[in-house]
């Protein structure tokens, strides 16, 4: 089994407020495991996010943070050191109050299975 470690990144998310972009979806025979999970305010006011994991094979949403304020220039976190394990196409979706105004970085290690 190989393991590669990916960087993913959206500059401006969601398209639209309210409805959550998909950031990222564990592709075919694979299983990978999310390192970190860094949001950023890219707006002029405070904005609130929202990240929810859709668990494919059990059907079932869940919220890893809700409604959480990133103020003007800031960041969040939301990891702080934990890890995450997702399934073949498990997604990862992130919304924000306003469109296009927070920026996403992520780091995961895929393995193949």
């Amino acid at each position: 089994m190989a393991n590669t470690f990916r960087l993913i990144n959206n500059a401006t998310m969601p398209d639209s407020a309210g409805t959550g972009d998909t950031l990222y979806t564990v592709g075919s025979s694979k299983t990978s495991v999310v390192l970190g999970l860094t949001l950023s305010n890219v707006h002029t006011a405070q904005v609130t996010t929202t990240v929810t994991i859709i668990d494919s094979s059990a059907s079932i949403t869940s919220t890893l943070i809700k409604n959480a304020p990133i103020p003007v220039g800031g960041s969040l976190e939301i990891m702080a050191g934990n890890k995450i394990v997702l399934e073949t196409t498990d997604v990862i979706k992130v919304d924000c109050s306003v469109a296009d105004k927070v920026s996403a970085t992520m780091s995961v290690m895929e393995i193949d299975v």
